[in-house]
């Protein structure tokens, strides 16, 4: 049976004011065909602006990972609106060294070189 399911895709040209390729949730028809995401079009420009502000964030961390540049991953903590709410850029740095030895296992070698 048919359903409407929130999903999280790829905007491949289903919100106009959201850069190509990020990840958006919009309403999915999911049957036995697959996942069909529907065009939403375009969003009001305060609600695009915030969510772009996220999205640059996801931007300069997918960068650090690929390029094995971890400063990235600073300048993505320091630019994400709720932890620049709550931390100066000192201790945002001071987070970011925590949490990047916490995770070094999983973290390419690249990293800590």
């Amino acid at each position: 049976m048919p359903a409407v399911i929130y999903g999280n895709v790829l905007n491949d040209a289903l919100i106009d004011n959201l850069p190509a390729g990020c990840c958006v949730e919009v309403p999915c028809l999911v049957d036995g065909s697959g996942v069909r995401p529907t065009r939403v079009g375009k969003l009001p420009p305060q609600l695009a602006a915030l969510m772009r502000t996220n999205v640059n964030v996801q931007e300069l961390t997918v960068e650090a990972v690929l390029t094995g540049k971890h400063e990235h991953v600073y300048h993505a903590a320091i630019l994400d609106p709720h932890t620049a709410a709550e931390l100066d850029a000192g201790r945002i740095c001071e987070m970011v060294d925590a949490l990047l030895e916490a995770h070094q296992p999983y973290l390419p070698p690249a990293f800590f070189a």
